[in-house]
């Protein structure tokens, strides 16, 4: 039997599907004890349509404004932002590193917090918070102002993309989740192309009312994210098998799923020990190491890629513009290796096959003088921005469990990640932006010497627990629940 046939195998005599994929167990347990007939494939399929039609445009929506607002800095630096509050270009990269200072502080809180304050109040608090800081962002006149907003700013945000990831990991089953993580992460690569032509086209307004262009992109898209915050409160229930607009026959295959994956969700009681052990989890710590790494591009290149475009030869309004077609085709290519991901249930391959195309596109940037050719690099990058930070995301939510402890290791691999938010600042400092580029490939060299430790450390794991099911060994786990138990099966 392949790995990935076993793996299949001990995750679906856990979650009650077949080999196949075609069936589900003949029963599954009502809260009454009950015996009920299970869920049928058909119905499922067009179950798993209406939740990615209920779910994933509120959650993609919602990143998509995050991502927004917070990368926008980039965009106003070409349209002459800092000269105009009297920014030096250090203090301008303080500006962008600072947003991380209260970012990586709150991440980890907001996602332990995320089941107790609920997911609708918590989501739609912060949204509401950081859109309003964005608009008071369009009449900032010093530094300190920019300072204060984008500390504000990381604050907010920092929730978000824990919470939402572990919302998605209450709707989905684990071989279900890369996809969704993947149009979830794919905002990162739409907010750049949606960012760059809302900014060319804001920019049109510059001297309207007696505003700059870039005071207008500011307030336009602030404006944007309110909506999206009424939008969260309606579209994100608490309960995700209780959603309104469920049928009471779809509501009850969801409570069916729920039982089916009751080891990977695990108890909504909240309790230290889960934390202990997510802290002490090697895997956490080698999966955060990658994020950082993988982090370093995802900063560096969606928020200064409108700079590094202008230092290429093209003016203000062209270097927004060209952004378009780069994250566009960087958000195509992660959702189709998503797809794959998830069909193969497999997920470091693709972090690596990625990266071999970004260390490729820093490269040429490095070293080719010609503005096309460097251009043509950004997309080879780009394949790496996305692909990397995504897929390992979802490789580290489907190995842990239950709940808390999955919330906590999100939490925490995100505040060890996004310091690099920090670094990117730093080193986009001046055109032509050789230390940026060259930092870059650098991280892009260490992640895959991570991922490489980190399969090397999910494949001992799983034989280790083969050996101990068969006898071979004696079983001398210290932790024998939740993704430590004999029959769950870590995805490589």
């Amino acid at each position: 039997m392949s790995g990935i046939e076993q793996q299949q195998t001990i995750d679906e005599k856990k979650i009650g599907v077949t080999p196949e994929g075609n069936q589900i167990n003949d029963e599954a347990i009502k809260d009454d004890g009950e015996l009920e007939q299970t869920i049928d494939p058909k119905k499922e399929k067009l179950l798993l349509a209406k939740l990615d039609l209920l779910f994933t445009p509120v959650i993609m929506l919602v990143y998509l404004s995050c991502f927004l607002d917070r990368t926008n800095i980039g965009n106003v630096k070409v349209a002459g932002m800092p000269e105009d509050i009297g920014a030096s270009d250090q203090q301008f990269s303080t500006a962008v590193s600072i947003f991380y200072a209260t970012y990586v502080t709150f991440e980890t809180p907001f996602a332990i917090m995320l089941k107790k304050v609920t997911p609708r109040v918590l989501l739609t608090g912060l949204c509401i918070v950081w859109s309003l800081t964005t608009i008071f962002s369009g009449f900032i006149h010093n530094v300190g102002g920019l300072y204060t907003s984008r500390l504000i700013l990381g604050a907010c945000e920092a929730g978000l993309f824990p919470s939402l990831t572990i919302y998605l990991s209450m709707v989905y089953r684990r071989e279900e989740q890369a996809r969704r993580i993947a149009y979830l992460f794919s905002c990162a690569a739409l907010s750049g192309a949606f960012g760059g032509l809302l900014a060319y086209a804001i920019l049109q307004m510059d001297g309207v009312a007696g505003y700059a262009g870039w005071r207008w992109v500011y307030i336009i898209e602030g404006i944007f994210s309110i909506a999206i915050a009424v939008l969260v409160w309606y579209g994100l229930p608490t309960d995700p098998a209780l959603h309104p607009w469920l049928t009471a026959e779809q509501q009850q295959m969801m409570k069916i799923r729920q039982q089916q994956t009751a080891a990977y969700m695990g108890s909504d009681e909240f309790k230290w020990e889960e934390i202990k052990i997510a802290f002490k989890d090697p895997k956490l710590y080698l999966s955060g190491g990658i994020q950082f790494c993988q982090d370093i591009l995802l900063y560096g290149f969606s928020t200064f890629l409108p700079a590094i475009l202008k230092s290429s030869g093209y003016d203000r309004l062209q270097s927004n513009l060209l952004t378009i077609p780069v994250y566009i085709v960087g958000a195509a290519i992660f959702i189709v290796a998503a797809v794959f991901s998830d069909r193969f249930m497999l997920r470091s391959p693709f972090i690596l096959v990625a990266n071999i195309f970004g260390i490729a596109g820093y490269i040429v940037l490095l070293t080719v003088s010609n503005d096309t050719t460097k251009f043509a690099a950004t997309f080879l990058c780009a394949v790496a921005v996305y692909i990397g930070p995504g897929v390992n995301i979802t490789w580290l939510s489907v190995n842990v469990a239950p709940h808390y402890r999955r919330a906590a290791s999100i939490g925490l691999q995100q505040t060890i990640a996004n310091t690099a938010g920090i670094v990117a600042g730093q080193i986009y400092r001046k055109s032509p932006y050789k230390l940026g580029h060259g930092f870059s490939l650098g991280a892009l060299c260490l992640s895959q010497l991570l991922i490489v430790a980190k399969m090397i450390y999910i494949k001992w794991w799983n034989v280790r627990k083969d050996k101990i099911a068969r006898g071979a060994i004696e079983d001398t786990r210290n932790v024998k629940t939740g993704d430590r138990e004999l029959d769950f099966r870590y995805h490589m």
